[in-house]
């Protein structure tokens, strides 16, 4: 079609963040009547990337994430626009615990990203020391940083809060977020309303705690929202709502040439070949780099690191669970002797997912510096769990059936200048291929609201760029 009036846009990567750019892309073009020709073209077979739902035996089993943190309206917007929105589900209110030292904690109340908000509670638990509490409290004392350069997380926190308060209870709950180093992770890339909220109150405790109530609503409503059929339902809304022959699987990019002035060729690995005149990539950072092998500004995203992660979720009847513990779940410190670092009572969590008289538990593994356990077989990795868990809940008899998923180098790690980084790798693709963006995971959040987000601002690029 180039020559002619009519334009090709070409979406590639049909996860979240592709997913939802070719929707709001296809509405902008129908409510502007622009003369557009959409494509989104998916490498694999299957559309959603780590999001995956199975169902079976009357289970809903999540793969990937098992619901998302409504941060910003997008996922709930989307879900509304694409008729979902009455069947999401908040989760059932219930204890959190940590692991630390081997043994198991009730999370203290008030806590915000292991930030005390509610003294009693911070004061009262066996989690910490006093010594740990004490360093802790210099947070009250302490001068706010002077210097507005990025820095880890774990320098950041460490200065506000001391080690023992970041081994034990901020570092796990991070590493469940982004499964990575918190020593390298950027404070700037992940947390910046942090530092804001330091340079503003000085103390990390007392500006946490006047922007608690937001958080405390969304723990008495439910913190953790998803879909009363698995979150691929979203996935499968969004593909029914585009149009007949827009998504094209199995297709994978093998490389993209020319220049925007007579637009771009994207060559695919079977051969086929498409013509664009804008592309928006949302695949992961190291398949975005081999799609432009000869541009060294990209180089740095064949390095950026990524950590590869698993999850197992196993069903048991629930008279094989010989201890009751009253929560949820929990999460485990770099301090203890588990090889999972996570796990949900998913029957609690989340109801309407497990048959009645039946138990799911879903464990996580893999992090920063201990990934070779994704790698081991799947009868190992059930034989891990299962030591793991007998510490806990002390089970009587085998699962019913254990389900392993693992994802290989998908967690994205935004390492100290990420930020900086990421917005010299935008300024460089407008200047020498305009008419290309990027958007998902690997840049500006990795949780489904932002890659929601992302996909919807990356549309409005698109079509400033293409209206030119």
């Amino acid at each position: 079609m180039r020559g002619q009036q009519v334009k090709t846009v070409v979406v590639i990567g049909g996860g979240i963040t592709g997913l939802t750019a070719a929707y709001y892309l296809q509405k902008k073009i129908k409510e502007m009547n622009l003369p557009i020709h959409l494509k989104l073209v998916e490498a694999t077979h299957r559309l959603g990337g780590k999001i995956q739902t199975l169902k079976q035996d009357g289970y809903i089993i999540e793969r990937g994430p098992d619901s998302f943190v409504p941060r910003n309206q997008s996922p709930i917007t989307l879900a509304k626009e694409i008729g979902l929105d009455d069947t999401l589900v908040a989760s059932t209110w219930g204890k959190s615990y940590v692991i630390a030292g081997g043994e198991l904690y009730p999370m203290p109340g008030g806590s915000i990203i292991g930030i005390p908000t509610q003294i009693a509670p911070f004061i009262t638990t066996n989690l910490f020391s006093l010594t740990g509490k004490m360093r802790a409290a210099a947070d009250f004392i302490l001068p706010r940083s002077t210097s507005s350069e990025d820095q880890s997380l774990g320098r950041f926190f460490r200065r506000r809060m001391g080690d023992e308060v970041v081994d034990n209870l901020i570092e796990p709950l991070l590493t469940g977020i982004y499964a990575g180093d918190i020593d390298q992770l950027s404070l700037m890339s992940t947390f910046p309303e942090l530092h804001e909220i330091e340079q503003k109150h000085r103390s990390l405790i007392a500006g946490i705690k006047k922007a608690a109530s937001r958080y405390e609503n969304e723990e008495k409503n439910g913190r953790f929202l998803t879909f009363s059929n698995g979150l691929q339902s979203l996935v499968e809304g969004l593909e029914n709502a585009l149009d007949p022959g827009v998504v094209n699987k199995g297709m994978k990019v093998s490389g993209i040439d020319g220049e925007a002035e007579h637009g771009y060729t994207i060559r695919f690995t079977n051969g086929q070949v498409l013509d664009a005149d804008g592309v928006v990539i949302t695949t992961p950072h190291h398949s975005m780099q081999s799609m432009f092998p000869n541009l060294s500004f990209m180089d740095y995203l064949k390095d950026m690191p990524a950590t590869s992660v698993a999850t197992v979720a196993m069903g048991f009847d629930s008279g094989a669970i010989k201890k009751n513990v009253e929560g949820n779940e929990f999460i485990v410190s770099r301090n203890s002797d588990y090889s999972i670092t996570a796990c949900t009572w998913t029957h609690k969590k989340w109801p309407h997912t497990v048959p009645d008289g039946k138990v799911l538990i879903r464990c996580y593994l893999g992090k920063s510096g201990d990934e070779t356990i994704v790698d081991l077989s799947d009868d190992q990795i059930q034989q891990i769990v299962l030591e793991d868990l007998e510490k806990i809940v002390h089970l009587d008899g085998e699962p019913e059936f254990t389900l392993v998923t693992r994802y290989k180098d998908s967690m994205p790690q935004y390492t100290v200048g990420h930020r900086e980084r990421t917005k010299d790798l935008y300024q460089k693709l407008e200047d020498r291929l305009p008419g290309i963006f990027i958007a998902g995971s690997s840049y500006d959040g990795l949780g489904i609201p932002e890659c929601i987000e992302q996909g919807e601002k990356v549309v409005e690029k698109i079509i400033q760029y293409m209206k030119r």
